[in-house]
């Protein structure tokens, strides 16, 4: 049921005429995932600029039934920040609470509101000599709630963990509008349940996070990035192991590249080269970095690690990056080849992990079987081999249907994900559930799984206004 006109009425007078729309061409950016896959309608749009605004939006909404979307940047990609066609949901923006606090350069944190962006979170760190390294390639504008709402992971979770990791505390406010301050600097607190992981990845279908206490770490002093031409991705994950070998703990990227992927930045991305003379059918963006400059001995550490692979033949080809420019283009070409996809025609994609050592065999069993189902596809396997996370997207084939090739995702999506979870691996490494993958969630989780998270969100959120149809 759609709120009334006086509990819309009631919202309105909180947040004032700049934190309320329900005007249709002002909600639309709002209304559309990045993708297109999903377009809901809205009630309305609310864009508080407080806590205490949120907890009295949250009151009303308890009080009236009214169902609650969050939203942060609307950038995720499974549909979790979208609402539903029916047009009986409000979407409630955090874009306006980017208020950054105190940064603690002795405790190594951040206080920030759940608004700031990714990117500014990360400068405010970087002015401080620190470094926040969450990376993304929508920095600019995924938001810190949305962050950890989904859980992120990003280029850099190799060395420092995913967003759940890389926060020490939280404000959230409630389904009835209760806010639990939890914005504590602590690094130990062993005094009962850590309540803030309920809300980290629970993509807004338990409470509403409005703030946050953000770990900092020393910025690196010394980078090395290589970008490396490999046989096959068996050779990859054995230059890992290799890598992490020699390097422990040195290791802060380790991304792999088919040679298809390649081919489309270099078809489309502006200013883009080829690093390498010759081509490889797979490659791996590898990074190292360290806390103080050593004079050069980082790079002597990175040419050592190439020789010896090269001498095992698990390298064919390599180039360091000799500046901040160059290296700064490496990375272009690997956070360049999602959006790249887009420019060759409809583009199938999923988010999987499966433990490191199955990275290859993964690949070769859902390759071989999604191109049976449709001959001419091109595969294009890309992202962070290092823990697991393998973006698996399906380029139509040259020529074909866009909207018959998209309307097959479903069963491309059954076959990979029949591999995945005979490989021990998840179906959702780093977008989340949402709305995509709700639905799968039964075949891929437990009975018993399934009954403790509906009693965590029945307990939270008794009345299933928060997000509703998503997650669970």
């Amino acid at each position: 049921m759609k709120p009334s006109a006086d509990t819309l009425a009631r919202m309105k007078a909180i947040v004032g005429p700049k934190g309320y729309t329900d005007d249709a061409a002002e909600m639309a950016p709002y209304l559309v995932e990045r993708r297109d896959r999903y377009q809901g309608r809205a009630a309305a749009m609310l864009s508080p600029a407080s806590t205490s605004e949120v907890s009295a939006l949250m009151k009303i909404a308890h009080e009236t039934n009214t169902k609650i979307v969050p939203q942060g940047g609307n950038t995720g990609l499974v549909g979790g920040q979208i609402p539903f066609e029916s047009g009986e949901e409000v979407i409630l923006s955090l874009t306006r609470m980017n208020h950054i606090g105190a940064l603690d350069a002795l405790n190594k944190t951040l206080t920030v509101e759940a608004g700031v962006t990714l990117q500014a979170a990360q400068e405010a760190a970087a002015a401080a000599g620190l470094l926040f390294p969450l990376s993304l390639a929508s920095e600019g504008t995924c938001q810190i709630g949305g962050n950890l709402a989904t859980n992120a992971g990003g280029t850099a979770v190799l060395r420092y963990g995913n967003a759940r990791e890389l926060v020490l505390g939280l404000e959230v406010v409630l389904a009835d509008g209760e806010v639990w301050d939890g914005r504590r600097g602590l690094r130990k607190d062993n005094t009962g349940y850590d309540l803030k992981h309920l809300f980290m990845g629970s993509e807004g279908t338990l409470g509403i996070i409005t703030g946050a206490v953000l770990k900092l770490f020393p910025a690196p002093q010394s980078v090395e990035t290589a970008f490396v031409a490999v046989p096959d991705v068996e050779a990859a994950v054995v230059l890992l192991r290799r890598a992490d070998a020699m390097n422990g703990g040195l290791v802060t990227g380790f991304e792999l590249m088919p040679r298809v992927g390649i081919d489309f930045v270099l078809r489309h991305q502006t200013g883009s080269s080829d690093p390498l003379n010759d081509s490889s059918p797979w490659y791996v963006l590898v990074e190292l970095s360290a806390g103080a400059a050593r004079d050069g001995r980082l790079r002597e550490v990175m040419e050592a690690l190439l020789a010896a692979a090269m001498e095992a033949d698990e390298v064919s080809d390599a180039t360091i990056a000799a500046s901040d420019t160059q290296r700064a283009k490496l990375w272009a070409i690997r956070e360049g080849m999602s959006e790249v996809q887009r420019l060759e025609g409809g583009s199938i994609k999923h988010d999987i992990s499966v433990p490191v050592s199955c990275v290859a065999e993964f690949i070769t069993l859902a390759s071989a079987a999604v191109t049976k189902s449709i001959p001419g596809l091109r595969v294009v396997p890309f992202g962070h081999v290092g823990d697991g996370n393998i973006h698996f997207n399906l380029s139509q084939p040259v020529g074909a249907d866009r909207a018959a090739f998209m309307a097959r995702w479903d069963e491309m999506s059954d076959i990979v994900h029949e591999i995945v979870r005979g490989l021990g691996g998840s179906i959702s490494a780093e977008h989340g559930i949402g709305r995509m993958k709700r639905d799968e969630m039964a075949a891929t989780k437990s009975v018993v799984e399934m009954e403790m998270m509906r009693a965590v969100k029945k307990a939270l959120d008794p009345k299933g206004i928060l997000n509703p149809g998503k997650v669970v």
